[in-house]
């Protein structure tokens, strides 16, 4: 049985390789047109300091694909030149395999297929995202530091990174942990909690998506951090 999979890498760029960087951004989607398996791609920014920030970096960045079938998924991570190419350029290179276990909204219209059964522990991980209503992002900007310091000092997180499609706007978090009870503690309590109350309250988003996973295979390297 084929089971929906998510890759999702992270890339920190030697200096020497930002121009490079900044020309994955420009090109998009066009390199994986011939990808097998492949169901949706996205070419992400990265916050100033790998965070969730209103600043762009120009050295950090992001990549979301999800594949019809985790053979396909591994596939790319082992062979494609795409992915070579990323780790040759790259000062730190992170990269996961994803496999759903709850989902609640859309991605450019498209929704993750549920393929896992809900974990009472072990690591898992959650990616929200959010198009936010160009007359409430400065409402949602201002509650958006405080989660984000209390996320980073948070009990049982493993990784968090902050992503985005456009600067402002369409927002992204990718965060891993020891445990779901780490996760639900963080999502229901404080900082966190009130900048998502707001958020739902004031219909801030256009278009969200909160996905929890199952995380397979986490390796390589992000913020001074090791993997696997």
């Amino acid at each position: 049985m084929e089971q929906q999979t998510a890759v999702l890498s992270l890339v920190d760029y030697k200096s020497s390789a930002v121009p490079w960087g900044v020309s994955r951004l420009v090109m998009g989607k066009y390199p994986f047109s011939n990808i097998p398996g492949l169901q949706f791609v996205k070419v992400l920014g990265c916050g100033k300091h790998g965070g969730f920030d209103l600043y762009p970096s120009f050295k950090k960045q992001g990549l979301f694909c999800v594949f019809k079938s985790q053979q396909l998924a591994e596939e790319f991570l082992k062979n494609s030149l795409i992915i070579k190419n990323y780790q040759v350029h790259a000062s730190e290179y992170f990269s996961v395999m994803l496999q759903a276990y709850s989902s609640k909204g859309s991605w450019s219209k498209n929704e993750m297929q549920i393929t896992q059964a809900t974990p009472l522990e072990g690591a898992i991980a959650g990616i929200t995202r959010a198009s936010i209503k160009f007359s409430k992002a400065p409402s949602f900007w201002s509650k958006a530091p405080p989660a984000q310091d209390s996320l980073e000092q948070a009990k049982g997180c493993l990784l968090a990174a902050g992503l985005g499609e456009a600067p402002y706007l369409r927002q992204a978090t990718f965060t891993m942990w020891e445990s779901p009870s780490a996760m639900d503690q963080y999502a229901r309590s404080g900082a966190h909690l009130e900048a998502i109350q707001t958020a739902y309250q004031g219909q801030f988003f256009s278009e969200s998506m909160f996905t929890r996973f199952i995380p397979i295979q986490p390796q390589g390297i992000w913020r001074g951090k090791h993997y696997g």
